[in-house]
């Protein structure tokens, strides 16, 4: 008995699987509508329950969602990391907190690491984002984000470049939000980038502990202005 309920409990997974990879294959693109419950539960031969539990699972991952009235439409071919899922429910300050914590430790790592070809594309991607202030929110932000991408590749470890581009999807709006108000007519902007040039120094100059710091500060700036 204990065996055929293992079976029967993974059989809603099995089908969200199935579902997903029909999804990827292109069956169901994004903006479509899957097909009804009564649909599905006759193609694979279970009950409506089973296929509702699909669905969730479905949902859970980010890759389809309920529209009032009107059926359950596909708006991702991919399916959310863990990470993300979690990312995307988590308090922005929260989110801003571990990613203060990350880049912290990818400065340090940086510093540690420097290189004549990592001063060169720091100081070029200092230099852009400077340069971005004045050309708007949209630009400045990007032009933030890849400095500060910039700082993690340069660690020189793959898994905390790949955790920082976890929390990009999570932080795009909170990120254009911010660049609204620091290339404002109010801006903190001059102190902003000389607090930007002092990470920057640090690292090249290959003082990991004031990178570190550095990079918290800035950081913990952030999290004070959003809690």
């Amino acid at each position: 008995m204990g065996g055929h309920g293992l079976v029967r409990a993974s059989l809603p997974l099995r089908i969200a699987d199935d579902l997903a990879s029909r999804i990827a294959l292109g069956e169901w693109p994004v903006g479509t509508r899957l097909p009804t419950e009564k649909t599905l539960s006759e193609l694979y031969t279970v009950g409506r329950s089973t296929i509702r539990e699909a669905i969730r699972t479905l949902a859970a991952r980010g890759q389809v969602a309920p529209r009032q009235g009107a059926g359950i439409y596909v708006i991702s071919t991919a399916a959310q990391s863990d990470v993300q899922r979690l990312l995307s429910r988590a308090e922005l300050a929260d989110v801003f907190e571990a990613r203060v914590a990350l880049e912290a430790e990818a400065a340090r790592l940086a510093a540690l690491r420097v290189t004549p070809a990592t001063v060169g594309a720091l100081r070029a991607a200092e230099q852009d984002r400077a340069e971005a202030h004045a050309l708007g929110p949209k630009a400045f932000a990007e032009a933030d984000v890849d400095l500060h991408r910039s700082i993690v590749a340069a660690s020189g470890n793959p898994v905390i470049l790949t955790l920082f581009e976890q929390f990009a999807p999570a932080l795009g709006d909170a990120a254009r939000e911010l660049a609204t108000f620091e290339t404002g007519e109010d801006s903190p902007i001059g102190a902003d980038i000389d607090e930007h040039a002092d990470l920057v120094d640090a690292i090249c100059r290959g003082d990991a502990e004031a990178a570190a710091a550095a990079s918290r500060r800035l950081g913990d700036h952030i999290v004070r202005a959003l809690r």
